[in-house]
């Protein structure tokens, strides 16, 4: 099966990153390089594109895909290790940094990762397959008490503890080891009112599934300050998200990062100390168009976020 990402909101990312022609970029969710293949076509011989992806079919896809590149490197990484990966290359910072924190339209449509509630499958969901453990590991293994915490968390599913019940008394009986096992076992403890809204029943538990399992919003947490701080003068970041747990956490890394100061709001002036390492480019998330939602249903809850590196001196902020 053919490794295929249409790459969201693809102008108003090249935009948001302001590409220079000799900058040095870091895609740090290269896929099947939709986006890369488009930001190295407006670098020069002397600019430099880094790819990571922790998934092999992409690295496979991205790396024919710019096999005609020479200033391209692909690393099998997370991005969470950006900066190890840099440091490999002598690299001290890079001009702009791009994360699609989507799944792939190849792991959705490819029955055997185990993403999709579409086909009936093994329970996988490993953006790494290097890793062993798997989506099937966690309904099986986690006690009831901790799937209703994943599942109302990452999943925001009010049915949470309707669903955990039902996965724990499933197991009870046989392991539970694909898709439609949990499909049924979802659809039998929500109740048929409630299924015949908001789309499939068991989108919700799927992505809680997948968070948990690759660490995804650990993942997040843990590399935002430190890609601002890789950033060069005037660098930019943009990421893109699907869900509102995701967003919250880019949207609060963002303020952060340019409002810095935890002074107490009486203090008339700041004395933490705490420097601005930016700003906001987009005060309000961008999202799909008309154009791009009816080409790619998918983009519809995408948004994307950019934050500019500071330049020179930085005034103190009072937050």
């Amino acid at each position: 099966m053919e490794f295929k990402h249409i790459p969201i909101m693809l102008e108003p990312v090249l935009q948001g990153l302001n590409i220079k022609e000799d900058g040095i970029y870091v895609d740090g969710t290269l896929g099947g390089a939709g986006h890369s293949s488009e930001i190295v076509k407006r670098l020069s011989s002397k600019g430099r594109l880094i790819g990571i992806d922790q998934d092999m079919d992409a690295i496979a896809a991205a790396s024919k895909r710019l096999a005609d590149y020479d200033n391209v490197t692909i690393v099998h990484s997370n991005y969470v290790n950006i900066r190890s990966v840099l440091d490999d290359f002598n690299i001290q910072g890079v001009d702009g940094i791009l994360l699609d924190l989507g799944v792939s339209s190849y792991q959705l449509d490819n029955k055997d990762r185990g993403f999709s509630y579409r086909e009936d499958a093994p329970l996988d969901m490993r953006m790494d397959r290097d890793s062993d453990y798997t989506a099937a590991d966690i309904v099986n293994d986690y006690s009831e008490e901790e799937l209703r915490r994943i599942i109302s968390r990452y999943g925001e599913e009010k049915f949470a503890g309707r669903i955990a019940s039902g996965i724990f008394k499933f197991r009870e009986k046989q392991r539970i080891e694909t898709t439609f096992q949990l499909n049924e076992i979802i659809k039998n403890a929500i109740p048929a009112a409630a299924r015949r809204q908001g789309g499939n029943p068991g989108k919700r538990t799927y992505q809680a599934l997948r968070i948990e399992l690759n660490k995804e919003l650990s993942v997040l947490e843990e590399s935002l300050a430190d890609m601002i701080d890789i950033l060069k003068p005037g660098g930019r970041f943009c990421i893109i998200t699907f869900h509102s747990l995701e967003d919250r956490i880019v949207k609060n890394a963002f303020k952060d990062a340019e409002h810095p100061c935890i002074c107490p709001p009486e203090f008339p002036v700041c004395t933490c100390g705490r420097v601005s390492k930016g700003k906001i480019v987009t005060r309000k998330p961008i999202v799909a168009d008309e154009e791009e939602l009816e080409m790619n249903p998918r983009s519809s809850s995408a948004k994307l976020r950019v934050f500019e590196k500071a330049s020179g001196d930085v005034k103190l902020i009072k937050g």
